[in-house]
């Protein structure tokens, strides 16, 4: 009867103190997280419940099993395993711990500051931070486990004796994966870019989504995710949007005729920025900046708050601009000439294509060019009268 009692007693006994101790703690975390909203570590600390129990279950079993008699032709083996849950759990629950400790430290600040480009820098660091930390407890609990086997133990130490070597060749063998860990850290501490930050590389625009010590994440404006390593952003050049404020100026071209109506399409300009929500007012212009044989280039300059909206502003001022060019000076639109050259004016008529000079009359036999003129002088129209008479 004390061969069954026994082990009953010892498994069941761990397993019922580890449930109340786990509610205990859970209820006592709850009570703090109700009374103290200001901050969220308590509630944080809820989601260790599970490395928590796990690690107090581990460590009672470890403990008393020697008492429980239970299998004793494997309690070596029992015992070596509940080291190992042990040893696991207990870096589960530290990288548990340490991320409640930062998430609150960054919602603290986050409260505390207004500046967006100051709040995306501290969640770049306190995301690579947490990365490292874990890593670093990951590393260092599966060394831990390694070392319960005594095999290990002493491959470890003819380890140490070769570790220069070791260290070379690990060395050049890992210099890439090397390389993107320092620049992970130079970024997140150099404050290069941030998440959230809004960058063009290799001309893809997009925002940054992710940063992990070897790679980082954009997010493009159709969906797209570009994964690059984070040593391209210390050894390439890149746009960063997003740097030095959010605030944007930006540029709409168009290509109107020589004809063009420019002090009207400044006041359009004018108009159609008032109306749209996503410019904020700091500045607008509108400016010939080009010509061409056929065209002259018109450059409207816009402002926004921050990237998203200055291609608000952007695609509304091109799209509304060129409806109402169209609408009310249709002349003022790009056009392929296809009419003759109307021909320079001369004292004693108008020079013809032979270099001849003729009177007003034009022989029957021979082509005329008339030119008539709109009464606002703007358009010109050309015909050509064929000839007549010829058999």
């Amino acid at each position: 009867m004390e061969n069954v009692l026994r082990p009953v007693i010892v498994v069941g006994g761990s397993v019922v103190l580890t449930v109340l101790v786990g509610w205990a703690t859970d209820r006592l975390l709850r009570r703090a997280n109700a009374g103290h909203p200001e901050t969220p570590l308590w509630g944080l600390l809820r989601r260790g419940r599970i490395p928590y129990q796990l690690v107090l279950c581990a460590a009672l079993l470890r403990g008393s099993y020697d008492q429980a008699k239970l299998l004793d032709a494997h309690r070596v083996a029992i015992g070596r395993t509940l080291t190992l849950v042990l040893i696991g759990s207990a870096a589960w629950l530290v990288i548990r711990i340490a991320g409640a400790v930062v998430e609150t430290s960054y919602s603290r600040y986050a409260r505390a500051h207004r500046d967006p480009a100051r709040v995306r820098r501290v969640r770049t660091q306190v995301s690579l931070i947490m990365r490292v930390v874990s890593a670093v407890v990951a590393v260092v609990a599966a060394s831990a486990m390694l070392l319960t086997f005594p095999a290990m133990r002493t491959a470890g130490t003819s380890l140490l004796a070769s570790a220069g070597v070791l260290g070379i060749v690990a060395g050049v063998a890992a210099q890439s994966t090397l390389s993107n860990l320092f620049a992970g850290l130079q970024i997140a501490f150099g404050d290069m870019v941030r998440i959230g930050d809004t960058v063009v590389v290799n001309g893809e625009w997009g925002t940054v989504e992710e940063i992990t010590l070897t790679f980082l994440t954009v997010r493009t404006w159709d969906e797209r995710r570009i994964t690059m390593p984070v040593s391209y952003f210390t050894s390439q050049p890149f746009e960063n949007w997003s740097r030095g404020g959010a605030q944007m100026t930006g540029i709409v071209y168009f290509h109107v005729d020589h004809s063009a109506p420019v002090e009207a399409m400044r006041d359009k300009l004018r108009d159609l920025l008032r109306e749209c929500p996503a410019w904020d007012g700091r500045a607008f212009g509108l400016q010939v900046t080009d010509t061409t044989p056929n065209t002259l280039q018109v450059r409207a300059l816009v402002t926004a708050k921050d990237a998203d909206d200055i291609w608000t502003v952007r695609v509304t001022v091109r799209e509304r601009m060129i409806r109402w060019l169209n609408e009310e000076h249709p002349y003022a639109l790009p056009r392929v000439n296809t009419a003759n050259a109307v021909p320079p004016p001369s004292r004693n008529g108008p020079v013809w294509a032979d270099g001849a000079v003729r009177g007003g009359h034009e022989s029957p036999d021979e082509a005329a060019l008339e030119v008539h003129e709109s009464p606002d002088g703007r358009m010109r129209k050309a015909y050509e009268s064929s000839r007549t008479g010829r058999g």
